[in-house]
């Protein structure tokens, strides 16, 4: 596996940097060459309840995920919104059918 490109930290500001980078892209700062960032070990795997109580964690682990995803890509946002708004129509045009 190759190796990140992103594997240097430096000492003044603690911005990373690139691996071949001799100089902080933040404050300037000579980086040594054995500032090595280690990587963050796995988290350990979440296990759910049986239940509904399990079924609705997921469902707010994967929900949150893209909803966090959403922030950074307004293609994602856009069809976010827009599902929204469909299902808001379909609820009054439902509402409309039973109450007129």
């Amino acid at each position: 596996m190759s190796e990140p490109e992103i594997a240097r930290r430096c000492t003044a500001c603690g911005a990373t940097a690139r691996q071949q980078a001799m100089f902080c892209p933040q404050c300037g700062n000579a980086i040594a060459e054995t500032q090595v960032v280690e990587p963050a070990p796995a988290p350990a795997p979440v296990v759910y309840s049986e239940g509904v109580r399990g079924r609705v964690e997921k469902l707010r682990k994967v929900s949150s995920v893209v909803i966090d995803q959403a922030a950074y890509d307004p293609s994602l946002r856009f069809l976010l919104v827009a599902a929204a708004l469909f299902v808001l129509f379909l609820i009054l045009l439902i509402l409309s059918k039973v109450l007129g």
